[in-house]
């Protein structure tokens, strides 16, 4: 792998690690929109929700669905592609440095959305750190999978007649084992 596939795959989850355009790729799942419609609907100003359309163009994480002529002028149309999450494996796995800025924007949004809850309806919340059979775990990540599939191919533009607004977060791995470096727990030693 070349130094500028490493370099491709940061920015592109660099691109993705901000509260503003994780709202942007929800929003642009539902709808193809324009640089002035997602900047009115999410409140931002035209000039900023065009940088972070931009942003996600050039990482590749938004494509553009078209254009329309507006006051003489000709404004793109921007759609989130879904349907081909995971088709198009970046090379290279990220610096955990890099993932971690990830996490931290998908936790700020978590917490706008929080404060957002309609108090009274259902709700889930679920969080484990445990040990599963491989049967178990693959029925999981498919269930997850199923899941965030069906409100992506679901998702309808904001506030349309007859829908929820909806909030689904899931993050699934597998992980090494390794207790964290500074605890208290396992050995004192790791050999990698």
């Amino acid at each position: 792998m070349g130094e500028d596939d490493g370099r491709a795959d940061v920015s592109a989850l660099r691109a993705v690690a901000h509260p503003v355009r994780l709202r942007i790729l929800s929003l642009l799942t539902g709808t193809p929109m324009s640089a002035a419609e997602v900047a009115r609907e999410l409140d931002l100003t035209h000039a900023n929700a065009s940088y972070h359309l931009r942003q996600l163009v050039d990482a590749d994480e938004l494509v553009v669905a078209g254009e329309e002529r507006i006051r003489g002028g000709v404004a793109k149309r921007y759609r989130y592609p879904h349907e081909r999450r995971g088709e198009h494996p970046r090379p290279g796995d990220p610096r955990p440095e890099d993932r971690v800025l990830y996490v931290r924007a998908v936790g700020q949004e978590i917490e706008r959305r929080v404060l957002q809850r309609r108090p009274q309806r259902p709700q889930q919340m679920s969080d484990l750190e445990g040990w599963v059979d491989e049967a178990t775990w693959a029925r999981a990540l498919a269930l997850v999978q199923e899941a965030s599939m069906l409100l992506h191919e679901a998702n309808r533009p904001p506030r349309t007649t007859g829908t929820l607004h909806v909030s689904l977060t899931a993050v699934a791995f597998e992980m090494t084992g390794i207790p964290d470096e500074g605890t208290d727990e396992g050995p004192d030693e790791v050999s990698s």
